[in-house]
């Protein structure tokens, strides 16, 4: 596992919930924690090469941006899982999928600009990939937290 020194936490935690909006953000981050621009920018990017830091981008409500999000849950085969995944990922609404130790054992989110484009996309999915059993679960109520990560 890819080791991680105190700067380098310094710097995630700073990121992850305060990222500057301005033309040069990492310029005053390395300002607020005593470093240059150019070691956040090379520390960023070994954390990136290790797997450390997947992206670094903005996080959306997609209703203010006149979408909508739901939850999906499939019962994929097993021997089917890495296929039926890579067949979901190619849609540019899915955000993220992940396994579940559970009968439905392949979960991700979907976010379109209608319910019923979401709807057309899973039916679109189930032929490709033969799995039938997926679910639509669009919240009713949204509870946002901020995930942040104290390191």
């Amino acid at each position: 596992m890819p080791q991680i020194d105190d700067t380098d936490r310094i710097i995630l935690n700073r990121i992850q919930s305060d990222f500057p909006i301005a033309s040069r953000p990492y310029e005053i981050i390395a300002d607020d924690i005593g470093l240059t621009e150019n070691e956040v920018i090379k520390r960023l990017a070994k954390l990136k090469k290790s797997g450390i830091i997947r992206k670094i981008g903005g996080s959306f409500v997609p209703e203010k941006l006149g979408y909508i999000s739901t939850l999906c849950a499939a019962k994929a085969p097993e021997h089917c899982i890495d296929e039926f995944a890579a067949v979901v990922n190619r849609y540019t609404g899915v955000t993220h999928n992940y396994l579940r130790d559970n009968s439905f054992n392949v979960w991700f989110t979907f976010i379109a600009r209608s319910m019923a484009e979401i709807e057309a996309n899973l039916k679109k999915i189930s032929e490709e990939t033969g799995v039938t059993n997926i679910l639509n679960l669009p919240a009713t109520r949204i509870f946002k937290i901020n995930a942040h990560f104290n390191l």
